[in-house]
């Protein structure tokens, strides 16, 4: 993506446009359903039962499990946007730290390549 915009501008634009990946949704339940089904597993292998007996543990675990990342990821993001937002206004109080890149072409910056004989 190609921007002719500066970097306060891009900074002002927060999250608009922007969409996340899939993974990035929907990872607490995808996790949540793989722990709490492996627990349940893993509880039925210590106790010497059928691995898939008492469903109601893979549900529990799977709920649990559910509960608990999308917990720490919602945390996660909370954090991160604080976080963003302190950034986002350093660079908003101090712009002259933070200088306009001088925009150079390819040509100056590649050295033109010669092949050795």
């Amino acid at each position: 993506m190609s921007s002719q915009l500066s970097a306060i501008e891009l900074l002002k634009l927060g999250d608009e446009g922007r969409t996340p990946p899939f993974l990035n949704k929907y990872w607490p339940q995808i996790l949540g359903t793989v722990f709490g089904i492996g627990t349940g597993v893993l509880v039925n292998f210590g106790t010497r039962r059928p691995l898939f007996s008492g469903i109601q543990k893979h549900v529990v675990g799977v709920a649990g499990w559910i509960g608990v990342l999308t917990f720490v990821q919602n945390k996660r993001n909370n954090y991160l946007a604080e976080k963003d937002a302190v950034l986002r206004h350093y660079i908003e109080l101090h712009p002259e730290d933070f200088p306009e890149p001088e925009r150079k072409k390819i040509a100056d910056i590649l050295e033109p390549w010669i092949p050795i004989r």
